[in-house]
C-alpha cells in the first residue's frame, strides 16, 4: 500500500510540474499597460482611425530599419503571436507596420531579427514595398523584445506500459522496448 501511495505522489508531482512548465507568460518588456492590446493587424487596418491612441502589440521579422533624428523606425512584417507574445514561425505575413522606437538602435542588431513591440497606434502612412504602394500602420513603441530562433529536439510520445501501474510495478510488464520512431528537430522562438 505504501508503494502505491508513493507512485500516486510521483504521478501527481509529475502532472503538476508538467502543468506549471506549460504556463506561458508575456515578458515584462512587452506586457504593456492594457490587459488586451490590439493584436489583429487585419482588423485594425480595416478602420485604422478607430484605433489611434489604443495600445497594440505586434511582432514579426524586421525587414527594414531606418535611423532618424532621435528615433529608429523598424519596418516589421507581422505574423500572429503565440500566448507568450512570440512571433509564430512559418506563418505568412499579416501586413507591415512602422514601429518608432525612441533613441538609436543599431541596424546590425535588428535587421532580419524577430521582434515583438508594444505601444499606442499613431495612425497610418503611405509608403512602398518594392515598387508597389502600401499603407503602413504606425505605432510608437513603449517596449520591445528581440527573440532568437533555436533548434530543439522533440522526442516522440512514449507509450505507457499498462502493466507498470499494477500493485507491484517491479514484477510486471512485458520488458520490451518500444521504438515510436526518430526524434524530430524543430525550430522554436526563445528569449
Amino acid at each position: 500500500m505504501a508503494v502505491q501511495k508513493q507512485i500516486v505522489r510521483w504521478i501527481i508531482a509529475g502532472a503538476m510540474a508538467g502543468a506549471l512548465s506549460g504556463c506561458v507568460t508575456v515578458p515584462d518588456a512587452i506586457k504593456g499597460s492594457s490587459p488586451t492590446p490590439q493584436q489583429d493587424l487585419v482588423r485594425v487596418m480595416n478602420a485604422p482611425q478607430l484605433y489611434v491612441g489604443q495600445e497594440a502589440r505586434f511582432g514579426g521579422k524586421v525587414v527594414g530599419i531606418e535611423n532618424q533624428q532621435g528615433k529608429t523606425r523598424l519596418e516589421i512584417a507581422t505574423v500572429p503571436l503565440d500566448d507568450g507574445a512570440r512571433p509564430v514561425l512559418g506563418e505568412p505575413s499579416r501586413g507591415r507596420i512602422y514601429a518608432n522606437v525612441n533613441g538609436f538602435l543599431d541596424p546590425v542588431d535588428f535587421r532580419n531579427q524577430l521582434v515583438t513591440v508594444v505601444g499606442p497606434i499613431t495612425g497610418t502612412v503611405e509608403g512602398k514595398v518594392g515598387n508597389t504602394g502600401y499603407t503602413y500602420l504606425v505605432m510608437q513603441v513603449n517596449g520591445y523584445k528581440r527573440w532568437r530562433v533555436t533548434q530543439q529536439v522533440m522526442l516522440p510520445p512514449q507509450p505507457i506500459d499498462p502493466w507498470f501501474w499494477g500493485p507491484h510495478p517491479w514484477a510486471y510488464g512485458y520488458g520490451g522496448w518500444y521504438n515510436p520512431g526518430p526524434a524530430q528537430v524543430q525550430s522554436v522562438v526563445v528569449e
